[in-house]
């Protein structure tokens, strides 16, 4: 016989298989045998099931989604639905603003040194616990001497290479050297390296040591010795909070022995695609489907700027299928881009659902923009925690656009960036705009560098519509266009223009 249970019956069922366990403030408490065998044993028997209790504290069903993610969004009477958005227009420049004045608190957290700290941005000053070089070193292959002796024939004593302890107690007297390799120690009185370059052997052993040299070039005090401290000082602060980590910065890191690094943490962010007309990839289209590309292409750049994600997969446009991934996204991120279903048509209900639902604020819906008029951002609080919801348009230009100007400085500001936005830099248009849009619009170009004056050529990328993400082939700048005016309706050729790199240059 098989019995069903729901919410606590059901953990209360499972904890009477264990020998000692129960639930403190959603807290779920196994308390193992004291014998290494019988822990092994018991907690063989129960793994497969800790799981499914944890997802039943959270409120889950047995599919991972919410035991209440029934919405409140109703589907009928599509004849009452608005036939003008409630949502007014703002300037691309206010809504950004809105963004960043609603991102998430920036936290710390220690990383150990690794090649995962490579993009991140350190959160407080990181100082040397070491001088470097922590001993006197030679920078040339040589002779440590004494400079007043000025040249002439020196006695080889011995030879300090890098990698040996310090020259300690090792004293030159007047006439002496001692053989010196790149980096390694002193004699506690030379004070000159003199290099191979400037001797020559008057004398040598049966089995091949040196025993007498000749100084060519008389030596200067200080010549080719790097003092304690001279690359880098005791306690000097090496990176500064703000620093971004490139590969430069973790050499400096091991360099003074940082074993563990303050850095921002990074959101995870999870990526969700809508749409009942939507496939993955790999299955066969049938009529008026299409292939969902927008996720892998949101996934993989948020991956390629090293931001932690989550994929939700494909969500129909019902109301409880969305409610369902959106729910899943607030769990498990920071952060839910979403693509689709927030335009006017009678299946986006995706707006309805975060407000609804969710009981999310948003903050604006549209904007003066072309491509991603219908961008919207919202925000919400999900056990106790404030999250940032971007619901951008389900056309793959326009997504992709909506991405750089709004998600990606969201996220590098809450990783502690201190420049966010994309470089602005002047571009020189390569072809002719004959019709400007009535909203400012960002199209994709490719920036041709090799121009005699110095500013990069704007080439186009082709047809601009939304849906063709083709436009995105090889774009590295959004070329900025102001709006359709009485005053200015067209750009000639060879005029010089705004535009933000968004790519490799």
């Amino acid at each position: 016989m098989v019995s069903y249970f729901t919410g606590f019956e059901r953990i209360k069922a499972f904890l009477k298989t264990l020998s000692s366990s129960g639930i403190r403030d959603n807290c779920l408490i196994v308390n193992l045998p004291g014998s290494v065998k019988g822990s092994v044993e018991c907690f063989s028997t129960i793994s497969q099931t800790l799981r499914h209790a944890v997802q039943l504290l959270r409120g889950r069903n047995d599919h991972g989604s919410s035991l209440t993610s029934k919405s409140k969004v109703s589907t009928s009477n599509v004849a009452d639905r608005p036939r003008e958005s409630e949502w007014p227009m703002i300037p691309v420049a206010e809504s950004q603003d809105i963004v960043m004045r609603n991102i998430l608190v920036s936290t710390k957290e220690e990383v150990p040194i690794s090649l995962n700290l490579f993009g991140r941005v350190v959160a407080s000053d990181v100082s040397s616990v070491d001088p470097l070089p922590p001993f006197r070193a030679s920078i040339k292959d040589g002779y440590a001497v004494l400079s007043s002796d000025g040249k002439g024939s020196r006695k080889v004593l011995k030879s300090l290479t890098a990698g040996m302890s310090a020259g300690g107690d090792l004293v030159l007297s007047n006439g002496e050297c001692v053989r010196v390799n790149t980096g390694g120690p002193l004699p506690t009185n030379a004070d000159a390296v003199v290099q191979v370059e400037d001797t020559k052997l008057l004398k040598s052993s049966s089995d091949g040591e040196e025993i007498e040299i000749e100084i060519t070039t008389a030596p200067k005090p200080g010549q080719d010795i790097r003092p304690v401290g001279n690359d880098i000082g005791l306690n000097e602060i090496v990176l500064n909070k703000g620093d971004p980590i490139t590969p430069i910065e973790l050499g400096l890191l091991a360099t003074i022995g940082i074993t563990n690094v303050p850095v921002f943490r990074l959101p995870k962010v999870s990526v969700l695609s809508t749409g009942n007309e939507v496939v993955e990839p790999g299955v066969e289209l049938r009529p008026g489907s299409i292939r969902d590309s927008n996720r892998i292409t949101l996934l993989s750049l948020l991956r390629g700027h090293h931001f932690p994600t989550y994929d939700l997969g494909i969500a129909k446009d019902e109301p409880d299928d969305l409610l369902s991934h959106l729910i899943k996204g607030l769990e498990s991120s920071d952060i839910i881009l979403t693509t689709g279903g927030v335009s006017m048509g009678e299946r986006d209900y995706l707006k309805a659902v975060i407000t609804e639902d969710l009981r999310a604020t948003i903050h604006f819906a549209r904007v003066n923009m072309k491509p991603g008029k219908p961008t919207t951002f919202a925000t919400c609080c999900w056990n106790g925690k404030m999250k940032m919801l971007f619901c951008l348009p389900g056309n793959p230009a326009s997504a992709t656009v909506s991405f750089h100007l709004y998600v990606l400085p969201a996220l590098r500001a809450i990783a502690g960036f201190q420049e966010p936005f994309p470089k602005t830099i002047t571009v020189r248009l390569g072809f002719d705009i004959k019709k400007l849009d009535v909203r400012p619009e960002y199209r994709r170009v490719i920036l041709d560098w090799n121009q005699s004056d110095g500013i990069p050529l704007a080439k186009t990328t082709g047809d601009q519509i939304s849906s063709r993400l083709m436009s995105w082939r090889e774009a590295n700048c959004l070329l900025i266009l102001p709006s359709n005016t009485e005053v200015k309706s067209e750009i000639k050729k060879d005029e010089l223009l705004k535009g933000l790199i968004v790519g490799p240059i």
